[in-house]
């Protein structure tokens, strides 16, 4: 029956012709900027075709893949329990170790219930695609992650968006709707892209006045502000007044999957309505308890939180000095502003063939105009990695052609 299918043709249908030709697939292939093959990783350093590189864009912001509280876990976790629960946790059960993450979180977070998902995307999806519908209105800053877009796309709802953390645009948007329609406000507790942080207080005040629900996806607070790492929403002390905070394992936590935590009612209903997390695999359970070692790990260890911060300190003079564009991130994730995506390459370019492993965000990734190298510090970084670094981007600010921004002169 099969004798009459061609298995060799260089004809191509529509689909395969778009995918050889798609000229961003090609420009990206030339570059050979993203997806570089890395074969060792110790700390803070990489090595790649046989050259030693310092990791600069990494979100392991607290340095706890290595370890040996969460290597250990995860390796009692595959004795005990194997490595995969092979199936969604409606069809093949929870697994005890799903529950008692989920109870950790919760209480870590002071939040009722959590729900935790095989990745922080999902979480990020599945935290909108089922609490907005069909006729609610959906209030985004128009720099959340693309895993709340794609909630937002699923969902159905009216989609509004506020310029980037300006609380005025939000206003006005939220003065122009029908007070009767359901509303939810979506933004990033910290954006990883320019590292600010939400105006959570602000965010909230709006969020009362105009009967609004409110989600924070904190992935990359989570860890890293508030009282032992609790998150953006407990650095401002309004843990009560946001009703969702979504979150990621991959970054603080050094793992794998993500989570949504609030009311008992909104994850109860979540499990049984939302298709992201009835259909999808429960996380394996080397990744729960990696996650729950870190978890406790960040909490008994207070000087990986005081090493990570005096490092960011640390780069942000090294910034200033070489009079670098920054966007002033007060947090470890720390944007290096080009520009001009040509520029941008040749920054990347020197800083690689400088050892520095980091990445280029370009248009459409960052707004035309605003092209960076995405840095992010660990605590696994010392001064002299830094110094490296900033160094190397001595180097490659030069050869790019990048003037140093002005001071401001004092009055």
């Amino acid at each position: 029956m099969f004798n009459n299918i061609p298995i060799f043709t260089d004809k191509r249908n529509a689909v395969l012709e778009r995918c050889h030709s798609d000229p961003t697939t090609r420009l990206r292939l030339k570059l050979d900027v993203y997806y570089r093959c890395v074969d060792r990783a110790n700390g803070a350093m990489l090595t790649v075709d046989g050259k030693d590189m310092i990791m600069m864009s990494s979100n392991e912001y607290l340095g706890l893949s290595q370890h040996p509280k969460v290597i250990e876990a995860a390796k009692r976790a595959l004795d005990e329990w194997g490595s995969s629960a092979c199936g969604s946790r409606l069809a093949n059960g929870t697994r005890r170790y799903h529950v008692e993450l989920e109870e950790e979180i919760a209480e870590f977070l002071g939040k009722e219930a959590c729900h935790i998902s095989a990745a922080g995307y999902l979480a990020c999806m599945s935290s909108i695609s089922s609490l907005a519908q069909r006729g609610d209105a959906l209030i985004v800053d128009k720099s959340i992650h693309s895993a709340l877009w794609d909630g937002v796309n699923l969902s159905a709802a009216t989609v509004e968006r506020f310029a980037h953390e300006d609380m005025n645009s939000l206003k006005r948007l939220l003065q122009e709707l029908d007070p009767a329609q359901p509303k939810v406000i979506v933004v990033d507790g910290v954006y990883s892209m320019e590292g600010h942080i939400a105006s959570v207080p602000e965010l909230v005040e709006l969020a009362k006045e105009f009967d609004c629900f409110l989600v924070v996806d904190d992935a990359h607070g989570f860890g890293i502000l508030g009282d032992q790492g609790r998150g953006t929403v407990n650095h401002y002390g309004l843990t009560d007044e946001v009703d969702v905070i979504v979150g990621s394992f991959s970054k603080s936590l050094s793992s794998v999957g993500g989570f949504i935590a609030g009311d008992k009612a909104v994850i109860e209903y979540l499990r049984t309505t939302c298709r992201q997390i009835i259909f999808s695999a429960g996380i394996p359970p080397a990744s729960v308890a990696s996650a729950r070692a870190a978890l406790k790990v960040i909490q008994d260890e207070p000087e990986i939180h005081q090493k990570l911060w005096s490092n960011t300190r640390y780069l942000r003079r090294i910034l200033d000095d070489l009079g670098v564009d920054y966007w002033d991130s007060p947090t470890p994730a720390i944007p290096i502003v080009v520009g001009n995506k040509d520029k941008c390459f040749r920054v990347w370019q020197a800083l690689w063939k400088e050892g520095i492993f980091s990445v280029m965000s370009v248009s459409p990734g960052v707004p035309v105009g605003k092209d960076l190298i995405r840095c992010a510090v660990s605590a696994l970084h010392t001064k002299e990695h830094l110094d490296k670094f900033g160094d190397a981007l001595k180097i490659a600010m030069k050869k790019a052609g990048l003037q140093p921004k002005k001071k401001a002169i004092a009055a």
